[in-house]
């Protein structure tokens, strides 16, 4: 019964074959990987430059500001271009999928900040590798994907190395292990939401150019949040603060725009294999930072079981990212 429910809502928000035509990746998978690997950057800066900035904003303003600045950029982008999307196209069920990309994305960002203030940049980017997992396994389910042995194979060497991953942080913060499952809860629960507005937006496509479907999604995160957001608080912000504020939006702007983009060259699963090696990107991002820039970032704990279970969600991304029909 479990699964004829989710069959039904899953078939009833995007509609059958029949209904609905699925989106069509345009066979470009180098300019996909290409447009993968910038997310994978974006990213992996972007929890060091947030776990500065977290400290004086509160999540909710933070996330306010990052999409308000996103929106008037590519706002603006898109007014010169003569690219604002056309909304007129779009029905009943596209509008459900747009508010489950908004409330996915807005969710996944307020989480993810509130996960990185309990936790850690590496923890932090090591654990959220549950959404491009979920990626994968949705875009299986829903857009009718299809992975090989080896590409199973990698999906499992994930779960496994999240799971020593995990385990071996627990250890080493025996002292604030509450802390730190709550965190970890916290960013499991992002990665879910992360999934959900990955999955629309990938069926959004077939509606809307990348790009304004992403100016589409800002806009209503930004209105979503307005409520909510204490602009007072920026007031306070010194200059490195602002900085780093500014870098934290516009980061939001490249990262994003390069992953909707992706989705258009890639297969779902594939471009979410290749995000799984953003930890890679963090990791010798923060052993930097704590040379360049001692005491800005708590210290990060490495330890071979856990370098060995983040070596296990890298290998097995990039056995997840291959081509089934290579050998």
């Amino acid at each position: 019964m479990g699964v004829e429910y989710r069959r039904g809502f899953f078939n009833g928000l995007l509609g059958s074959a029949a209904s609905m035509a699925l989106h069509q990746t345009s066979g470009r998978s180098g300019l996909g990987a290409a447009l993968a690997s910038i997310t994978v950057l974006s990213w992996g800066l972007l929890p060091l430059a947030l776990a500065v900035v977290v400290e004086r904003l509160d999540p909710l303003t933070l996330t306010w500001f990052r999409m308000l600045m996103a929106t008037g950029v590519l706002g603006m982008i898109l007014y010169v271009r003569g690219g604002l999307p056309d909304l007129h196209r779009l029905g009943g069920r596209e509008w459900g999928l747009m508010a489950v990309a908004v409330l996915g994305l807005g969710g996944n960002y307020v989480l993810y900040v509130v996960g990185l203030s309990l936790t850690t940049p590496a923890n932090a980017q090591v654990l959220t590798q549950l959404s491009p997992l979920l990626l994968a396994v949705g875009g299986i389910v829903i857009f009718r994907e299809r992975l090989g042995v080896v590409q199973w194979s990698g999906l499992l060497l994930v779960v496994v190395g999240l799971a020593l991953f995990f385990a071996d942080q627990l250890a080493a913060f025996v002292d604030t292990a509450d802390r730190y499952l709550l965190g970890s809860a916290v960013l499991a629960l992002c990665s879910v939401v992360w999934a959900f507005y990955g999955l629309a937006q990938k069926q959004l496509l077939v509606q809307l150019p990348s790009q304004g479907l992403m100016l589409c999604i800002y806009v209503g995160c930004v209105i979503g949040l307005s409520p909510f957001a204490r602009p007072v608080g920026l007031v306070g912000l010194n200059a490195l603060e602002w900085g780093l504020l500014i870098f934290c939006a516009l980061n939001t702007l490249v990262a994003y725009g390069a992953f909707a983009a992706s989705l258009e060259h890639l297969e779902a699963s594939r471009v979410g294999a290749i995000i799984a090696l953003t930890p890679l990107a963090t990791f010798a991002l923060v052993a930097v930072a704590h040379r360049v820039w001692p005491g800005a970032l708590a210290p990060e704990h490495f330890s071979p079981l856990m370098l060995t279970g983040a070596g296990g969600v890298v290998v097995g991304s990039i056995m997840t990212s291959r081509d089934r029909r290579q050998r």
